[in-house]
């Protein structure tokens, strides 16, 4: 991280406002450029990512003027002519590969300048463009949360691989489980590229695979409870649940990306899949000796949830209550897939031996 030309000001009355700083000329002409160390590069995201950067929330710490200031002296000075030449060159190529432009960086630096006025006086840290100022980490924005997106996305794809090793494929729901799997793996790795670069692009998929994952839960559930014995009803129900998709992402790319609705939207659904699958574990909690883990996966994954609430500026710069959040999901692939082989295993047997599916 740079922080070059960090200047505290001389006292509280040179803010705007209580939540922060009025731009100096020593802080602007004392900015200056930071480059990285070459690594190879990230060809695998590569055509993913070279997409403009989204347009964010504007934030208490992208409206300063100190902030502005500096990205337009930054831009100015570094981003024409020669001096975009010589960046260019000297950038390294995971960093070109991944879209950071010079813009980017001035944004970058003069951001860390901003939160650094703000700290000498002893103010919060503010938000820049809707998010936190988080350390970059060769190309990784958000390095911790993308790195919880992957193991997120490892450890799903470690249990799919155990349960196609152990689940036949006779079993009723063995297709079904496989694709909510490959919905899963597919959410959490746009989520892992999100976090590595928040693009136009990288947003809008981050947000929809996490929306499918959702509603296939709810056709998974469907399937489960419904499914086996009457396939026209879990067929209607997926139809339904593809327009409610394709509805809600219509919307929100055609319409306007409107974030509380996108969040309410997510809630709803999630509410339906939870309160479906409780009402499942209940009624099978006499029956099926691993009912509870089936409960307790959901209940740990909406109660988890509630970690996104405590919103804080990130430990060292880098562990935010997102980033807590994903990490603290990892373990609960584990004792789902457990529920999902247990579950085949007997759906498996019950039908062989004739028995009424619960």
């Amino acid at each position: 991280m740079c922080t070059a030309g960090l200047m505290p000001l001389s006292s509280r009355s040179a803010f705007l406002s209580p939540d922060g700083p009025t731009p100096t000329a020593a802080m602007a002409s004392a900015f200056s450029r930071c480059t990285s160390v070459r690594l190879p590069a990230l060809a695998a995201v590569t055509l993913l990512l070279l997409m403009s950067t989204s347009p964010a929330l504007s934030s208490q710490g992208d409206k300063e003027p100190v902030y502005r200031d500096c990205v337009k002296l930054c831009v100015r000075t570094n981003c024409t002519g020669a001096r975009l030449r010589g960046f260019e060159s000297t950038q390294p190529q995971y960093m070109a590969l991944t879209g950071w432009t010079c813009r980017d960086d001035c944004r970058y630096q003069c951001m860390w300048t901003t939160v650094g006025l703000y700290q000498a006086e002893g103010y919060r840290v503010p938000q820049f463009h809707g998010k936190w100022p988080f350390v970059r980490f060769l190309c990784f924005e958000e390095p911790a949360s993308a790195l919880a997106s992957l193991l997120n996305g490892l450890a799903c794809l470690l249990m799919l691989l155990r349960y196609r090793s152990t689940v036949p494929r006779q079993s009723p729901m063995y297709h079904t489980i496989n694709a909510f799997s490959l919905v899963s793996l597919n959410a959490w790795f746009w989520s892992t590229v999100f976090h590595t670069r928040d693009t136009y692009l990288t947003e809008k998929m981050d947000y929809f695979c996490a929306t499918a994952v959702i509603l296939y839960s709810i056709y998974l559930c469907c399937v489960r409870t419904l499914g086996l014995k009457q396939p026209g009803i879990s067929s209607m129900v997926g139809v339904f649940l593809i327009l409610i998709f394709t509805s809600h992402v219509s919307y929100l790319t055609f319409v306007s990306f409107d974030y509380g609705y996108n969040m309410a939207a997510n809630v709803t659904i999630g509410m339906v899949n939870l309160l479906w699958w409780l009402c499942w574990c209940w009624q099978n909690r006499r029956t099926l000796p691993y009912w509870w883990k089936c409960g307790l996966v959901v209940l740990l994954l909406h109660g988890l949830a509630l970690l996104e609430l405590m919103d804080f500026p990130p430990l060292l710069w880098v562990l935010d209550a997102h980033a807590v959040w994903h990490l603290s999901t990892i373990p609960v692939h584990f004792l789902f897939y457990s529920f999902l082989i247990d579950d085949s295993l007997y759906l498996l047997n019950t039908e062989k031996m004739g028995v009424k599916v619960e």
